[in-house]
C-alpha cells in the first residue's frame, strides 16, 4: 500500500497548492476576512510541509518495501495482488465501519463553499481590546508591573505611560534596580510579557516565517551576552583606588556615596555609615565574597557572582532583550494602541456602545457579502459601492463619512436650534453661528416683519425675543428720529459698530454687550 500512500501525498499537496491559490487571488478589505484567510493559507503550508515529509520518507526509508509492491504488481499475478490488496480493505471496513470517507475535492474548499474551514475561532482568537490584532491587550500586565516590589513611582504610571515605556529596561529609564530583577516576581512579570508579544505576533503574522526572525534574536543576543554588552548587565565592577572593599565609593550618578555591594547611592557620608551595620549589607557584603573572587585589573575589581545567580541574569537579561525586539518589530501597532487609548478616554459610555454596534455591524454585513465585497453582484466600483455610515457622520469631500475624532473635534455632535427657522437644528458651533447671515434666517425675520438689520439679532433665535428687539429699535427711532437722527433739540444719537460691522445706537449695543449676545 506504499504506492497508495505515496499517490495519496502527491494529490493531497496537489490540492492544497490549489487552495492556496484561490485564497490568494482573494483581496478582502476587511481585517477579520483577511486574518482568516491568512491563518488558512498557514495551515495549508503546515499540511504541505507534513505531507511532503511522508512522502520524502516513503522515497528515501521505505524503498526496498515500494520497490518489492511494484515488482510483485508488474511481475508477479495481478489478480493474486488484487484480491491481496481488496481483502486488507474489507478487512478494515469491517474493524471500522462508521469511518468517514475524506473527499478531498471538498476538504480544501472556501468556507463560504461548503469547505470545512482551516482558520480556527478568530473571534476568539483576539480579546475585545485588541480588535483582531489592531492594538494591544496589556491592562493585565500594567497591574501585575504595578505591583512589582522594588519600583519607585510605579503607583502613578498610567496605562498610556506604560505602552510607551513597557520595553525600557535599562537606566536612565527603567527605575528598577538591579537586585530587584533577580525577584521571582520580576521573572515572572518579564516572561508573562514576552509570551504575550510572541503570541501576538504569532496571531498577526501567520505567513512570516517567525522562527528565523526569532532565531536572529537569540543569535543577536547570545553575541550581545557574551561580549558583555547587553544594556543594564555588564560584568559588575567594584572601585578598590586604595579603599577598603566596603569604602566609599563614587559611583551611580556621581553625586554621592555608591555602596556595591546593595547597588545603592547615598546622599551623604552620615547615611552610608550607618548602612553598612544594617542586616542587609552584611548579607550581601558575605553573599558577594563568598559568590567568586576578584580579578585585579588596573586599580579595578570585577565582581564575579556565583554561576547560578549569573545564569539567573542571563535568564532575565534574555527575555529583557527579546521583549525589546518584539516591541520595535511591531511600532505601528503599539502606536495604534497608544492613539486608540488616547482617543477612548475622551468618550463617554455612550459613544463606546455606539462605535462597537458599528463595528459589529460592518463586520456582519461584509461577512455576508460575496467575496467581502458591497457592490452589486460582488462586483468592487466607485459608483456602486455601498457607504455604510451608521453614526450619522457628515460626508467628506469623497464623499465618505468623516472621521469620527474629526467629528468630535468640530463638536458636531452638539445641537443648536432656532425657532426662526422653524426649529431647524444645526450641528456645531460653526454652522450655528454662520446661519445668521444665509437666506433660511434672514427670510425667517422677513416674515415676522423685521427689516434688513439682521446684524442686531445675532445669536437671537426665539421669535418672541426678536419681536420685543424689533419693537425697541422702532420705538427708538421714533424718539429719537431714526438711528443717525437729531433727538430732543437737535443732539445727535452716539452709534456704536460690532466686531462684525453691524453699526447700531449705542443703547441698543449695550443691552446686546450685557446680555452676552455679541
Amino acid at each position: 500500500m506504499l504506492l497508495e500512500d505515496l499517490r495519496l501525498a502527491h494529490e493531497s499537496i496537489e490540492r492544497l497548492e490549489a487552495g492556496i491559490s484561490d485564497r490568494i487571488l482573494d483581496d478582502p478589505k476587511q481585517l477579520r476576512a483577511r486574518l482568516a484567510r491568512d491563518h488558512e493559507i498557514s495551515a495549508f503550508l503546515n499540511q504541505i510541509q507534513s505531507q511532503s515529509t511522508r512522502a520524502l520518507h516513503i522515497y528515501s526509508h521505505e524503498q526496498e518495501a515500494r520497490t518489492a509492491e511494484v515488482q510483485a504488481i508488474s511481475t508477479g499475478d495481478v489478480f493474486e495482488e488484487f484480491y491481496k490488496q481488496l481483502n486488507d480493505i474489507k478487512e478494515y471496513q469491517k474493524r471500522y465501519p462508521n469511518a468517514p470517507v475524506e473527499n478531498l475535492e471538498r476538504a480544501y474548499k472556501k468556507a463560504e463553499n461548503g469547505g470545512p474551514g482551516f482558520a480556527g475561532d478568530i473571534d476568539g482568537m483576539f480579546t475585545g481590546e485588541e480588535a483582531f490584532g489592531r492594538f494591544f491587550d496589556l491592562t493585565m500586565l500594567h497591574e501585575e508591573y504595578l505591583n512589582l516590589p522594588g519600583i519607585r513611582g510605579a503607583r502613578k504610571l498610567t496605562y498610556l505611560q506604560y505602552l510607551d515605556t513597557f520595553d525600557h529596561f535599562a537606566p536612565p529609564q527603567c527605575t528598577i534596580s538591579r537586585q530587584d530583577k533577580m525577584t521571582d516576581e520580576f521573572f515572572s512579570y518579564v516572561g508573562s510579557l514576552a509570551q504575550y508579544l510572541e503570541s501576538f505576533i504569532r496571531r498577526i503574522k501567520p505567513l512570516e516565517d517567525l522562527g528565523k526572525l526569532f532565531g536572529g534574536f537569540d543569535e543577536e543576543f547570545d553575541q550581545s551576552w557574551e561580549k558583555d554588552e547587553v544594556a543594564g548587565w555588564e560584568a559588575q565592577k567594584a572601585h578598590t583606588n586604595g579603599t577598603a572593599a566596603n569604602g566609599p565609593k563614587t559611583e551611580g550618578t556621581g553625586e554621592g556615596i555608591w555602596c556595591a555591594d546593595c547597588e545603592k547611592e547615598f546622599k551623604n557620608d552620615n547615611v552610608y555609615k550607618a548602612h553598612l551595620t544594617g542586616k542587609k549589607h552584611v548579607k550581601n557584603a558575605e553573599a558577594l565574597s563568598n559568590g567568586g573572587d576578584a580579578k585585579k585589573t588596573n586599580g579595578a575589581a570585577a565582581v564575579v557572582p556565583a554561576h547560578g545567580e549569573r545564569l539567573k541574569e542571563r535568564a532575565v537579561a534574555e527575555r529583557e532583550h527579546r521583549i525589546r525586539k518584539l516591541a520595535s518589530s511591531m511600532t505601528t501597532e503599539r502606536e495604534d494602541t497608544r492613539v486608540n487609548v488616547e482617543r477612548k478616554a475622551g468618550m463617554t459610555d455612550r459613544e463606546r456602545q455606539q462605535e462597537l454596534a458599528a463595528l459589529y455591524a460592518e463586520d456582519e454585513i461584509m461577512t455576508n457579502a460575496p467575496n467581502g465585497r458591497t457592490g452589486e453582484d460582488g462586483e468592487e466600483g466607485d459608483d456602486e459601492e455601498k457607504i455604510y455610515n451608521p453614526l450619522k457622520l457628515p460626508l467628506a469631500w469623497d464623499g465618505k463619512p468623516i472621521p469620527f475624532w474629526l467629528y468630535k473635534l468640530h463638536g458636531l455632535g452638539v445641537e443648536f436650534s432656532c425657532e426662526i427657522c422653524g426649529n431647524y437644528v444645526y450641528m456645531g458651533r460653526r454652522a450655528f453661528d454662520k446661519h445668521f447671515s444665509e437666506a433660511r434666517h434672514v427670510y425667517g425675520l422677513k416674515c415676522l416683519g423685521i427689516g434688513a438689520q439682521t446684524g442686531l439679532f445675532a445669536q437671537i433665535t426665539g421669535i418672541e425675543e426678536a419681536q420685543r428687539l424689533w419693537e425697541k429699535v422702532q420705538r427708538d427711532k421714533k424718539e429719537g428720529g431714526g438711528v443717525g437722527g437729531k433727538k430732543g433739540g437737535g443732539e445727535a444719537v452716539e452709534e456704536m459698530e460690532d466686531s462684525q460691522g453691524n453699526v447700531m445706537p449705542k443703547k441698543v449695543y449695550e443691552d446686546l454687550r450685557k446680555a452676552g449676545l455679541l
